[in-house]
């Protein structure tokens, strides 16, 4: 058999994590792939987590601690050492040496598991943390659960272990004298997400964020109340010190300051409003020559259509969702798309039926468009009302385009010999990949197209989630 180089090997498994079947099994290889693929599997472990899982990882972690540490939860344990029979069986691979993810919160979830009659957890979790944070550990990313209160910037090699920290994501209500801690340890964080409470903010998260040297990624959760607004104005100005090294920015409430025009090189903006009344007349007149990627939920169409209107073409990702507008106001929205993003390669939009002329625009002009997230909404029910649509995708659809996603407002669907025309006028074409929910009465038809080579991948899904077929980015 032909051996692969070991870093043409590590490239391929690399890409393979995110396919747990398929990467569990190259784990049973051979030894070689075995210490490949350990390191990226334990980079983050946290993610391939399951629920029921929490002891068997517990015992994993257990099994890393010193034979004194082990003696010192043994008399803890006393009576329940069944409970984590096996965990003291010496680990083929240091795995903590591996991870660069320190997930609090799951480590808070793995400890939970332990029965509660066992009142010296505290001692349980102390040395767990300190099989984690130690001079020997550097970690790239941190979690902290809300409300955290214990000192981990006090744990010995807490400073070498943290202080190469590029995300930090965590919530303002966790205790003052961490985040104090943290800003003196942590000056190299990049993104930062924060969950901004109802109440008992604290403002040692505004230092922490001034002795950051590199942050270009911002992302803010807010739990809204207006008796917190001095706090968010502290905030909001303490990042706007930033404004030119910002790229990414995500935001759930309409903010307080001029926060989003000084961020004058900002590449990606995702905005949700999470309680729908607010006008966010911030994005009015708001100029953003740089904008790459746009990702709105609940934003009113008026401010959305200024805000594409006032980039210099430069988008590339576009995903609009929960946006209530009439059928001009679509039209308009998608009037300002196809005359201001020409280099457009993925689209999430709802189309009113009564606008696919205008549609047919945007797919001529965008001639990038790589995938294309249809939300199809029409009050009219007779069944051939989306033929003419799909006439026009067959017809119009840019040369790069064959990811295509459906989903209908109400109980509505394609007519099978509406599907059937579509794809015999995609012959010669990329085969497409293709992603709505049918019944099984289509599955025939389905199979028959991917046997021609007309559909490379079907998924019989519904959901208002992207495929996973767009590129990944930032």
């Amino acid at each position: 058999m032909f051996k692969l180089n070991r870093d043409i090997l590590y490239l391929i498994l690399k890409e393979l994590q995110d396919d747990k079947k398929s990467f569990y099994k190259c784990l049973l290889v051979n030894r070689t792939w075995s210490e490949i693929i350990i390191p990226i599997l334990w980079k983050n472990p946290w993610k391939y987590l399951k629920k029921g899982n929490e002891k068997l990882l517990l015992n994993v972690i257990i099994s890393h601690l010193s034979e004194e540490s082990r003696n010192n939860l043994m008399l803890i344990l006393s009576g329940h050492y069944n409970y984590l029979k096996g965990s003291y069986q010496k680990p083929l691979f240091d795995y903590i040496s591996f991870c660069k993810h320190l997930n609090l919160n799951e480590i808070k979830r793995i400890i939970d598991v332990i029965p509660d009659k066992i009142y010296e957890i505290s001692i349980i979790r102390n040395e767990i943390l300190k099989l984690f944070i130690n001079e020997n550990r550097v970690f790239t990313h941190l979690y902290i659960p809300h409300q955290f209160d214990y000192q981990i910037h006090l744990i010995p090699g807490a400073k070498v272990c943290l202080s190469e920290l590029q995300l930090l994501r965590c919530h303002t209500t966790i205790d003052d004298k961490i985040l104090t801690g943290l800003s003196e340890i942590c000056k190299s964080i990049k993104k930062l997400e924060l969950f901004i409470g109802w109440s008992n903010n604290k403002y040692g998260i505004v230092k922490l964020i001034e002795n950051q040297k590199k942050l270009f990624d911002i992302r803010l959760n807010y739990y809204y109340s207006r008796a917190n607004e001095s706090f968010f104005e502290v905030l909001e100005n303490s990042l706007i010190k930033y404004s030119n090294n910002i790229q990414s920015f995500k935001l759930t409430k309409q903010p307080i300051t001029n926060i989003l025009s000084s961020f004058v090189n900002l590449k990606r903006l995702e905005l949700h409003d999470g309680f729908h009344y607010m006008p966010w007349n911030c994005l009015e007149n708001l100029s953003l020559p740089f904008l790459q990627v746009l990702r709105a939920i609940g934003i009113p169409v008026k401010v959305l259509i200024s805000l594409i209107e006032n980039t210099s073409g430069h988008l590339i990702e576009i995903k609009i969702d929960d946006t209530i507008y009439s059928g001009i106001n679509n039209a308009m929205l998608i009037q300002a798309i196809y005359k201001n993003c020409p280099n457009l390669s993925y689209l999430k939009l709802l189309i009113k039926i009564s606008n696919k002329l205008e549609f047919e625009k945007l797919l001529i002009n965008c001639q990038y468009l790589n995938g294309l997230f249809l939300i199809l909404e029409s009050y009219n029910d007779q069944s051939n009302i989306y033929d003419g649509l799909l006439k026009i995708l067959a017809k119009s659809s840019p040369t790069n385009l064959f990811k295509f996603k459906f989903k209908f407002c109400y109980n509505h669907n394609f007519k099978s010999d509406s599907l059937k025309l579509f794809f015999d006028d995609w012959k010669g074409r990329h085969p497409m990949l293709l992603q709505f929910a049918l019944n099984d009465d289509y599955d025939d038809l389905i199979e028959k197209y991917k046997a021609e080579g007309i559909i490379k991948r079907y998924d019989n899904k519904a959901s208002y989630d992207d495929f996973e077929w767009i590129e990944k980015r930032v």
